[in-house]
């Protein structure tokens, strides 16, 4: 199954921005949990912590749709550079400010002010868009592959980052973090040669992106898929903490990741050309039934399989939205239309881990999971009604 993804690396220049993504979103992957770690290693406080998290992810949100949209009008490499200069200065304050000890109102400053970046991930997709705009089934195929490989990084990153908080010091995981993410970023610009064209500006559609009929709600959809993520991190290594093993959190979001990437692979190598909006439906509703058990999964040992059965619809629900997002949205807003629906991936995370954090400590550890099944309930609710949100000529294109 995984020689049906064979053919992307034989795509010139390909293996450069691969690897530099894979490189700076196994780092991307890392912040969340190194955050929350390192914040209530040393703060003591989960409620802080989450804070934290949710205003650095609301302001990750704010900035990227108008990254994206500068992206489409003057180019990956012109906006990414600058913006990536900006966003490691203010990583190494925040680091700077766990480390001395500074007044903890000093995270909400400098934490949100490392979002200002353009999304990795939207780039890369932009790019197999481009590579891929005569290709179908190839572009189903590296959407497919590019959702697994963030599922992958979901993997390496938690895993490693506590660890390293746990085992050095309680920014150590930030600290890599922040060095690796500058690492990648640099390699996947490198890549000049696949990085799409722009749009010359007499050719742009007027207006914004999220005009696109079925946007708003796809973004809604993935703002509740955030919240389960959120939800999961934050609860996750406080259910973990409470039990004396808190190094354990790692490998289970590992297996919760693990369990999504395996789904992706599956779903990439066999779901072309079925009904998106059917995939999509599923996808959510599967969400919200394998989430579910987690709630009554007590001992670690129990907990840990059980999230890696809660992941397996994740990655199927991403790619058949970000398939869809392809569908709607015109070339020259591409990486606008998905850094918008991602934006709603980043709020609810920021979300999730705020009310899962209040949740952990009023009222306990694993009541905390409650926020990420009400989540999945909702957009399995919007999933259903998405239909009424897109036009018949999109709905036909669509099947």
């Amino acid at each position: 199954m995984l020689s049906h993804y064979r053919p992307l690396f034989r795509v010139p220049g390909a293996r450069v921005f691969i690897s530099g993504g894979m490189i700076a979103r196994s780092a991307g992957a890392m912040f969340g949990v190194a955050t929350v770690a390192m914040i209530a290693a040393r703060r003591g406080s989960y409620e802080l912590a989450g804070a934290v998290m949710a205003v650095g992810m609301t302001a990750l949100a704010l900035f990227a749709p108008f990254l994206g949209r500068l992206v489409d009008r003057y180019g990956q490499r012109r906006i990414a550079i600058p913006f990536f200069i900006w966003s490691g200065f203010w990583a190494v304050m925040t680091i700077l400010v766990s480390l001395r000890g500074w007044p903890s109102w000093m995270f909400f400053v400098t934490y949100p002010l490392c979002g200002a970046i353009p999304n990795l991930g939207t780039m890369a997709r932009a790019r197999w868009s481009h590579i891929f705009h005569d290709d179908p089934q190839s572009l189903h195929t590296a959407m497919s592959f590019e959702q697994v490989m963030e599922e992958v990084t979901f993997v390496i990153g938690p895993v490693l980052a506590v660890w390293l908080a746990t085992a050095l010091f309680p920014e150590a995981g930030f600290v890599f973090a922040t060095a690796c993410y500058g690492i990648g970023v640099l390699v996947f610009i490198s890549a000049r040669s696949t990085e799409p064209p722009v749009v010359p500006h007499h050719e742009r559609p007027r207006g914004y992106a999220f005009r696109q009929p079925g946007l708003v709600p796809l973004a809604f959809i993935m703002t509740m898929t955030g919240v389960i993520f959120g939800a999961n991190e934050v609860v996750t290594i406080a259910v973990a903490d409470a039990a004396g093993h808190k190094n354990a959190a790692g490998p289970i979001l590992a297996l919760y990741a693990m369990g999504s990437a395996i789904a992706g692979v599956v779903f990439g190598a066999r779901s072309h050309g079925r009904n998106l909006l059917k995939l999509l439906i599923a996808g959510t509703f599967g969400m919200f039934l394998l989430e579910s058990p987690v709630l009554l999964a007590g001992p670690l040992p129990v907990l840990a399989p059980v999230m890696f059965v809660a992941g397996l619809a994740t990655a199927p629900t991403l790619i058949t939205t970000m398939n869809l997002i392809e569908r709607l949205v015109p070339k020259a807003q591409i990486n606008e239309g998905m850094t918008i629906v991602l934006t709603g991936l980043i709020v609810g995370i920021a979300l999730g881990s705020a009310v899962s954090g209040t949740v952990v400590d009023r009222v306990g550890p694993h009541q905390g999971y409650l926020v990420a099944i009400l989540a999945g309930v909702l957009a399995f609710v919007m999933a259903v009604g998405t239909r009424a949100f897109l036009s018949r000529r999109a709905l036909h294109d669509l099947r």
